[in-house]
């Protein structure tokens, strides 16, 4: 017998109610596949689930679910579904659920699946109860089945960060993954105005020509050494 979700009150009483947001830049952008998309809109689609799920830290060419991909691109599955897959994949099991515990990653998934902030500790809690008693399966299944989730983004909806700027704050949410990404450009000029130095400091290895330099004048100077003793016995 299963445990009943643990009940968790709202952080605010602008969670109890639908939000009014006057449409501008910080609104996410929504990816859909109400609209039949083309073959370049559904590319981005299955990229913004990628970067929804594994961020933009852990997207390589390794991670790629391609059988989820082609299944997602033939109409067998939904977007629900994907979402379902990626999280399941053994490449974020690997990533992600082995390396934190039941706690950080409940708090994760709530964030990349549900597509908002933990109310609180209590809400946390109650999901890494779920964690526990019911496996990563059950666990994500029962993110995937909430009211919430469905009713935001439903089946053909990718999720996506909500409620990026709050009422009565200066600052709006910041995204959940807030590590700075820089090419080779703007990390030379990060080191050319000083604000960024190599971790490593650039060591010249030289030993490989002083070995070859050593392997060659021992021999030498041991037949040079065996020349000037013959020719010493020889005049003795």
């Amino acid at each position: 017998m299963s445990l009943p979700l643990l009940s968790y009150p709202l952080s605010s009483q602008n969670q109890r109610v639908s939000s009014f947001e006057v449409p501008g830049d910080e609104q996410p952008r929504v990816y859909s596949l109400d609209n039949l998309p083309n073959e370049p809109e559904m590319d981005e689609v299955i990229w913004a689930a990628y970067r929804q799920i594994f961020n933009e830290q852990q997207i390589i060419r390794h991670h790629r679910q391609t059988a989820l991909e082609s299944q997602l691109r033939a109409g067998q599955i939904t977007v629900r579904d994907f979402i379902r897959g990626l999280v399941l994949s053994d490449s974020f099991r690997r990533l992600n659920y082995e390396t934190n515990s039941n706690y950080r990653f409940a708090e994760m998934c709530v964030q990349r699946i549900l597509g908002r902030q933990v109310y609180n500790n209590r809400e946390t809690l109650s999901w890494s109860i779920v964690l526990a008693t019911k496996g990563l399966q059950g666990f994500v299944d029962e993110l995937l089945n909430t009211e919430e989730y469905l009713s935001q983004f439903g089946d053909t909806t990718v999720p996506y960060q909500q409620r990026r700027i709050l009422p009565q704050r200066s600052q709006g949410e910041l995204p959940f993954a807030r590590m700075a990404r820089y090419d080779q450009y703007h990390l030379s000029q990060l080191r050319a105005l000083g604000q960024l130095r190599s971790p490593v400091p650039v060591v010249l290895d030289r030993s490989a020509s002083v070995y070859r330099k050593v392997i060659f004048a021992v021999p030498t100077a041991s037949v040079a050494l065996l020349v000037a003793t013959l020719i010493l016995v020889i005049v003795a």
